[in-house]
């Protein structure tokens, strides 16, 4: 099922031109109107998903984010939800020119690389980040655990490192931490104390506050920055970016989920709660034969 993403800049607009365009699209929730849409819209993650639309012969579903709540998740990884499906391969149909998306597009990037490089070893191999990269999105969300195919990470990655490899060359040949033997197919990056440092402050906004939420005792409320100098000569540094990572997801996949009921209703949620539950029985099926 390919899956679309709309980034709008009037959401109660593109809901009302919608509806009378395409009102089957829609749920039960189409007698409320565009406002209370658009107002369902905003809760979890920000973003409205019509699911198991018929199109030109396949089924495909589309997804409704404003422009500024996407590049708030870009730029701070909020909920991390569409920010971590552009930390990924994807084909960009059509783009205006909005330099703010243009800069949280590429800081989602930087961002993404920067903590995958957190939860490496000092030596890795490309597919090793593109692998950690591909599941940061992933980390925390109880689809994986009943729903999801848990071989999907490396489902997206091998057949696609050469997309990969076209996304974040240029940020990999312009970071000042990383040695990148392009030609190996090999990274080493500084795993020192001051080096992870450097890296943790760079991290998004509300990973570093759930980062700090995790190492700092209740009532204490140290300084951001003395507390992340803390994690970043703790041996378990990498553990702690993903708790912080997971801790985002996690939160954010259990109320669009929930939402989904809503915006797919009844029949369609359980239909594909039914094709998720077959691709991970397949999936687990191929593993043990």
């Amino acid at each position: 099922m390919l899956d679309f993403v709309f980034a709008v800049d009037d959401s109660v607009t593109w809901h009302m031109m919608n509806l009378l365009k395409n009102r089957s699209h829609y749920s039960f929730l189409k007698v409320f109107g565009p406002k209370q849409i658009s107002s369902i819209q905003s809760y979890g993650a920000g973003i409205y998903y019509n699911t198991l639309v018929p199109c030109n012969g396949r089924m495909i579903k589309y997804g409704v984010i404003s422009t500024d709540t996407l590049i708030d998740d870009l730029l701070h990884w909020k909920t991390l939800y569409v920010a971590g499906r552009l930390q990924k391969p994807v084909k960009i149909l059509t783009q205006n020119e909005n330099s703010k998306l243009q800069a949280a597009l590429v800081s989602n990037l930087k961002s993404a690389v920067t903590a995958a490089f957190l939860m490496l070893p000092e030596s890795f191999s490309e597919e090793d980040l593109y692998m950690q990269i591909a599941g940061l999105s992933y980390s925390g969300d109880f689809r994986m655990v009943i729903g999801e195919d848990r071989s999907k990470v490396q489902n997206i990655v091998k057949p696609n490192v050469p997309h990969f490899q076209k996304l974040y060359s240029n940020i990999l040949q312009d970071c000042p931490q990383v040695v990148y033997k392009h030609h190996l197919g090999r990274l080493e990056i500084d795993k020192s104390p001051e080096g992870q440092f450097t890296q943790l402050m760079a991290l998004p906004r509300t990973l570093q506050q759930k980062i700090t939420s995790l190492v700092d005792p209740p009532g204490k409320n140290r300084d951001v920055e003395e507390i992340l100098l803390q994690v970043a000569h703790d041996p378990e540094c990498g553990f702690v970016v993903h708790q912080g990572i997971s801790g985002i997801v996690r939160s954010s996949s259990i109320v669009q989920s929930a939402k989904t009921i809503l915006t797919a209703g009844a029949k369609k949620s359980i239909t594909y709660s039914m094709k998720k539950l077959y691709k991970m029985t397949k999936g687990w099926l191929r593993k043990t034969s």
